[in-house]
């Protein structure tokens, strides 16, 4: 187990994702105190701390995609100097399909503390608003860009049970969504939540199929799309013609037909006199 080694700290903190007035009590408290405040967007965080009437001490500098690899080092050499660093992105919680992980692994690997202040997060938000199954769920983030790779990805998933949450862009869900219902079919129940907590909050609900062609009109905002999982597979239908081809092919492989009518109806979760039937009702027919 690491050892924490120093009295440095990270805290990740969720921020709103729309209405500011959602901001945790303890964001503005933690905008205040640290040492250094790495955000997605200093301009977005500066709107931010203007909302929420609070003027931050310590340095900003920003922390995204494009240069997160490189500061990440920086960033860890102030927490193992004992530095307080505050990381935000710009909705939500950080690492959530947004920059994090890469600094929370390192904080992690060098025995620094790392918290988190609970926020607002689309992807609870959109789950709980969708009317659909919330007992188990996944979140797949963004689909692929490409539109192989997407239907690939969609593909995979055709038969997964839990509810699906995924995070898409304006100009492709359109697209994404039409891929949702070629590989999930067209009939499987979801729901596109925009804007959630903003002025225009939508969330329409219907199959794949419906959701594709009101797409078409165009859809704007923050997009978070839930998808219901497959359905449980029916019990497979057997006929008596391929109860005997399996308890057959058993007996070739050397078994006694006893055993390999036992084998067949356990497998199946089929009664042996079911099974003993078809045998019997195949045998006599080839006589």
């Amino acid at each position: 187990m690491k050892q924490l080694q120093t009295e440095g700290l990270l805290v990740l903190a969720g921020t709103p994702i729309g209405d500011p007035a959602d901001a945790p009590p303890r964001l503005a408290e933690q905008l205040r105190t640290a040492d250094v405040v790495a955000a997605e967007d200093t301009r977005r965080l500066r709107r931010l701390t203007q909302e929420l009437g609070v003027e931050p001490a310590g340095r900003i500098v920003s922390y995204f995609e494009g240069n997160e690899a490189a500061r990440t080092p920086e960033l860890v050499a102030r927490l193992a100097e004992g530095a307080h660093v505050l990381l935000v992105t710009d909705a939500g919680m950080p690492s959530v399909s947004d920059p994090g992980y890469r600094l929370v692994a390192a904080a992690v690997e060098a025995g620094i503390r790392v918290t988190a202040v609970p926020g607002p997060s689309a992807v609870l938000t959109a789950l709980a608003l969708s009317g659909l199954p919330v007992d188990r769920f996944c979140f797949e983030g963004f689909p692929p860009r490409k539109a192989g790779e997407r239907s690939r990805a969609l593909a995979a998933l055709a038969h997964e049970p839990r509810t699906m949450v995924f995070f898409e862009a304006t100009h492709r869900i359109g697209e994404t969504l039409e891929a949702m219902a070629e590989s999930f079919g067209a009939d499987r129940p979801a729901a596109v939540c925009r804007e959630l907590t903003k002025t225009f909050e939508e969330v329409k609900r219907g199959t794949l199929g419906e959701l594709a062609a009101w797409s078409k009109d165009g859809v704007r905002g923050e997009i978070t799309v839930v998808v219901s999982g497959a359905a449980p597979a029916g019990p497979a239908e057997h006929t008596p013609e391929s109860l005997a081809a399996l308890v057959s092919a058993r007996e070739e492989a050397g078994e006694h037909r006893k055993t390999a009518i036992a084998a067949v109806a356990a497998e199946l979760g089929l009664p042996k006199r079911e099974v003993f039937d078809a045998v019997v009702a195949a045998k006599t027919g080839t006589d």
